[in-house]
């Protein structure tokens, strides 16, 4: 499972009301949900953040927590 499934599972998120209200397809948030070399798209996160009430940068953060820039 990937982050944004861990979320999506945490927050007992109705994929099928993401489906509705962003017209993002079932087999794409499927795929976003399990598959770790899918990535998600900016308005994709936007779109799925708005719909389940929350901000997009709380999204983010969950997403990519632990992503950091490279030393030099």
């Amino acid at each position: 499972m990937t982050r944004l499934g861990d979320y999506l599972s945490k927050k007992s998120v109705n994929k099928a009301k993401i489906f509705r209200k962003t017209g993002i397809r079932k087999n794409r948030l499927s795929e976003l949900s399990n598959q770790d070399s899918a990535r998600p798209r900016g308005d994709e996160i936007y779109l799925i953040a708005k719909t389940i009430d929350v901000e997009p940068c709380e999204l983010l953060n969950h997403i990519y927590e632990g992503l950091e820039l490279k030393k030099f």
